[in-house]
């Protein structure tokens, strides 16, 4: 590496194959004269200039950030963008992060991938609609609110100002650092789920699936969390695949054969048991059945070790004999149907019978074929207890603690730690257990504390999702889902939620607004009285649930309209709604009135079962359509290594010391906003994405690649004024009119991979464009024009020409990812007025002009030719050779002719880009070729016209060492003389004379 300093500022010339080698000025006109005459010379070199850094490192890069910020009014750019005229609009809904604690790299992938395509639509000209909100209420916020007081010990009201506060503390801190990546929005006016104005949305939402029958309260199992002594939605779980669990295979003696089996076990009878298996023991005191599958073969086994007789299904007793440790005979085979009739002893509770009855939801994968059904623990046993009429009794209270129904050998025992010992210890007494063993499978935990969940009826205002199903499927086939995949889950989750519970016994959230009759129990609810709970809302806010009396929440005029007694006779209901309906009502409340329909929602992979769902369900619920017209799925964030981020292993990566650097900065390096942006925008955010020193360093390399190639742009426009001195394109170099196709070529590619979501493939094809069209080929090629060509001569306006519009082009393409190189770029960039920015000023200028008939095929043609040249010369310097290029007549040689006018040149546009000294353009080779000549053969296919003219050209070089000398100033080849100028120097220096 060769360098060249002019002023304070350094130049790195890469001397490649065939490039520009710094230039040696030493001489005048003809001869070399003194050091003051070569210094004279030296400043004849049109070498590179700017005050642009190379570089920027640690605070000084924090520092040029936070003035970019400032000074581009990053602050300002979307109210100014929401306020320009437009002929469109574009709407990327907010899904709302959660407001319990400080930004994390999970909060950068999710923002800056929403940031780069809001930049991108202001760029083309597009008017955003970004509102960014907070998801406020609920249990995890509480919890941290109270940190070690008890709820218990508490008003509603002192809960709900404690968490209040904290949510607001994390609001402010999510807030700015959103803003310190970057993030483009009006930070004054965002949405809160907690504002009054979001809650009377959220109300009259719930009022209106209400009176379509969509909402109702009833008994039933829900997922419950001991924990957090509520009930939880499905998208509250999290699924531990290495849960261990006391599992029992205990039996269930029969005490009244089915009628259908009774001919053939009459002798049997008190000696046959049913054999169950359950991974929850602690469920069998709840037991009010065994199910079986009626089209399954069922067989009636004995015991080789014990002559104990036993129920099973049939295509079960291979596993069962390995299982059990012995030999089970088969008696007798028979249709599951036949056991239907039969009656069981419970095992644990003296006298109590439990009948055998048909189910579908057996299965034939684990177990015995026999389930065990306990109609308060499952939704399945629900259903059968439903068909079937069975007791729902509750044995659990809310904290996960037998109550006195199930006696006194088990209250106040914690089901799923020593109530399940005592169980298991039963079974045993009563010589109902066969074996326990130990089971890991996968098993529902709050996602809030981390534990295990359990199913437990209680009164609880649902979704009928059931009926709300079909619409939800039929409204996503509208919707477009990137990537594809993600559909499938999103459907699958979708067919798996039967229900939805919303209501939640805590203090922080939304109030369901219902009135109970304190003598009946009878809710109160309709349009009077949720409208104007709304309204009540929407001017003081949920708190006035507990602040105002009841006869300001229950008038009335609305007592009168809903045919209800005195105010009196109610009293307000204390569960609030779950927080999915909370963010999942969010369409409403913040797109717009006319038309709530986001042109995009973009969220991780875990809202395909929370947020999407969420707001599928509640706008297909009351419009019959889904919020939103496309889906963009993206992964988290994982280490390096692959891992899960998680503090106990001490690879969480905090955004902010991303930014600003650690304690230690060799280990923790201060990268810059634009580093966490280029971060998310490289990687593949439709898998897992990883992210670690290693991947942030190569992101910060890339951006000093990428800062120094627009630097070399910069140094070599300075002075250079697009007003009035750039060339007409049809007046230019054959080369940098390709290079204008080149430039619109890639901005088209750009500007498709951004409208896709895919900024991955906008830096691809960036640093394609750089590294293959710019460094090694159009740049090597246009120094020694841009260095000593005179400085207003055509040839060097000319390139100046597309340097600036590659300049333009190269920094509006990645100004939605890095704004802050981009506008700073800007700023130094010539042709626009001082204090004007990139983002006010549009999208990648590209003309359709600029693809010119025939100009692709010379140009490409010609680099064919010089490619077997310089592979023809490896290690060696091409202006070193005289070429001589034979082409037969035909469309080759008339492409070539067009940019070599004469038979031999020293300055031919053919002659630049062969990167020779001379080339000479013949109809065949000579016949008289010197010893040392080297030659060498290729073919270029010629395609105009889409096909319409096709012509397939050989063509022939000889290389031979040149004759001329090496030129001082310009290091060609192209001087008579070892102590004279080249003809162009001469001239450029007489002129500058």
């Amino acid at each position: 590496m060769l360098l060249c300093r002019v002023g304070s500022v350094s130049w790195g010339l890469g001397l490649r194959s065939g490039a520009l080698r710094a230039p040696a000025l030493s001489c005048r006109i003809h001869r070399v004269g003194t050091s003051g005459d070569a210094a004279r010379f030296r400043d004849t070199v049109l070498l590179p200039h700017t005050h642009f850094p190379m570089k920027l490192n640690n605070q000084k890069l924090l520092d040029r950030e936070l003035q970019i910020q400032r000074e581009c009014g990053f602050d300002q750019l979307y109210t100014w963008q929401r306020e320009r005229k437009a002929k469109k609009e574009f709407c990327l809904h907010d899904g709302p992060p959660y407001a319990n604690g400080d930004t994390h790299v999970g909060h950068a992938l999710n923002k800056i991938l929403k940031d780069v395509r809001n930049r991108f639509e202001v760029l083309r000209g597009t008017r955003v609609h970004y509102v960014p909100g907070w998801d406020c209420h609920g249990l995890p916020i509480e919890l941290k609110a109270l940190g070690q007081l008890h709820a218990g010990d508490l008003t509603p009201l002192q809960v709900r100002r404690k968490a209040r506060e904290f949510a607001e503390a994390a609001i402010a801190r999510q807030r700015a650092a959103f803003q310190r990546w970057g993030i483009m929005a009006d930070w004054g006016n965002c949405y809160y789920s907690f504002s009054g104005h979001y809650e009377a949305t959220q109300l009259r939402i719930f009022q209106d699936m209400h009176s379509k029958g969509l909402v109702y309260q009833d008994y039933k199992p829900v997922f419950w969390s001991p924990s957090s002594r509520t009930a939880l939605a499905e998208a509250e779980l999290e699924y531990n695949s290495e849960h261990l669990s006391r599992s029992v295979y205990a039996t269930f003696t029969l005490t009244a054969l089915p009628p259908k089996l009774a001919p053939s076990l009459g002798n049997a009878l008190g000696k046959v048991s049913v054999l169950v298996w359950t991974t929850q023991p602690w469920t069998i005191p709840a037991n009010q059945a065994v199910c079986f599958m009626p089209k399954a073969q069922y067989s009636l086994v004995k015991r080789v070790d014990s002559e104990q007789l036993l129920l099973v299904a049939t295509e079960r007793i291979a596993s069962l004999t390995s299982a059990l440790g012995t030999d089970l005979q088969n008696v007798t085979t028979f249709v599951g149907s036949d056991l239907e009739g039969g009656v069981c002893q419970h095992p644990t509770i003296s006298g109590k019978e439990v009948p055998l009855l048909p189910a579908n939801h057996v299965t034939m994968a684990k177990g015995t074929g026999l389930v065990h059904t306990a109609p308060a623990h499952g939704m399945e046993d629900y259903s059968v207890a439903t068909h079937f009429s069975l007791p729902v009794d509750c044995m659990v209270d809310e904290e996960g603690r037998f109550n006195e129904l199930a006696g006194k050998d088990l209250q106040g025992q914690a089901v799923l730690d020593k109530g399940t010992d005592t169980v298991i210890c039963m079974l045993q007494a009563a010589g109902a257990l066969v074996k326990e063993e130990w089971c890991v499978h996968s098993y529902p935990y709050d996602w809030r504390s981390k534990t295990p969940v359990l199913f437990r009826p209680s009164k609880q205002w649902f979704i009928n999702t059931a009926n709300l199903k079909d619409k939800a499927k039929e409204s996503l086939q509208k919707v477009k889902v990137i990537p594809e995949s993600a559909r499938a889950t999103l459907m699958a989750k979708l067919d798996g939620r039967t229900y939805w519970c919303i209501s939640r016994q805590r203090s922080w959230g939304v109030p369901i607004p219902v009135f109970y009759h304190r003598e009946t129990g009878e809710a109160l609810l309709n349009k009077y009285t949720v409208a104007h709970v709304a309204k009540v809302f929407e001017e003081k806010g949920s708190d006035s649930w507990w602040v105002e009396p009841l006869e300001a929440l229950l008038p009335a005029d609305v007592l009168k309209k809903s045919n209800a007694g005195s105010v009196t006779d109610y009293e307000r209901g204390e569960d609030v709604l779950d927080i999915w309906f909370d963010s999942g009502t969010s369409w409403a409340a913040v797109l717009h009135a006319s038309d709530p329909h986001a042109d995009v929602c973009i969220e991780g992979k875990d809202q395909l079962g929370g947020w999407f769902q969420s707001s599928l369900l509640t706008s297909v619920a009351v419009r019959n359509k889904a919020p939103y017209k496309a889906l963009v799925v993206h992964g988290f964030v994982v280490s390096e290594k692959g891992d899960k981020m998680s503090k106990s292993l001490g690879n969480v990566i905090d955004p902010d010391i991303v930014i600003n650097g650690g304690p230690d900065p060799v280990l923790s390096p201060a990268y810059g906003a634009d580093v966490l942006r280029w971060w998310v925008a490289e990687s593949n955010v439709f898998s897992d994405v990883q992210i670690g020193p290693k991947t942030l360093n190569t992101a910060r390399d890339s951006i000093y690649k990428l800062r120094n190639t627009l630097r070399f742009m910069l140094g070599n426009l300075q002075g250079f004024d697009p007003q009035t001195q750039a060339v007409d394109p049809k007046h230019m170099h054959y080369i940098d009119q390709y290079l204008l196709h080149l430039l619109r070529e890639y901005s088209i590619k750009v500007s498709d991979a951004y409208s896709e979501f895919d900024s991955g493939r906008v830096i691809r094809l960036l640093q394609a464009f750089i590294n293959r069209d710019l460094s090694s080929f159009y740049f090597s090629i246009i120094k020694d024009r841009l260095y000593c060509d005179a400085e207003n001569s055509l040839g060097r306006r000319s390139c100046q020409t597309v340097l600036e519009e590659i300049l333009d082009g190269v920094t509006r393409s990645i100004a939605p990812i890095l704004p802050h190189l981009a506008e700073e770029v800007y700023q130094y960039a010539p042709g626009h007025d001082e204090g004007e920015t990139l983002f006010q000023s549009g999208w990648i200028k590209s003309s359709s002009v600029w693809r010119k008939p025939g100009l692709e095929e010379a140009v490409e043609g010609a680099c064919a030719i010089r490619d077997s040249f310089l592979s023809s010369i490896p290690g060696r310097n091409a202006v070193e050779y005289d070429l001589t290029v034979a082409i037969e007549p035909g469309l080759l040689f008339e492409l070539m002719e067009s940019l070599q006018e004469e038979p031999t040149s020293t300055c031919s546009q053919l002659t630049e880009l062969m990167m020779a000294s001379r080339t000479t353009l013949r109809e065949a080779l000579p016949r008289d070729l010197p010893a040392d000549a080297i030659t060498g053969r290729g073919t270029f296919l010629i395609n105009l016209e889409g096909g319409v003219i096709r012509e397939e050209s050989t063509y022939n070089i000889a290389a031979v060492p040149i004759s001329l000398t090496r030129c001082p100033r310009c290091r060609r080849h192209t001087a008579e003389t070892p102590d004279c100028l080249c003809p162009r120097c001469q001239t450029v220096v007489r002129e500058a004379q």
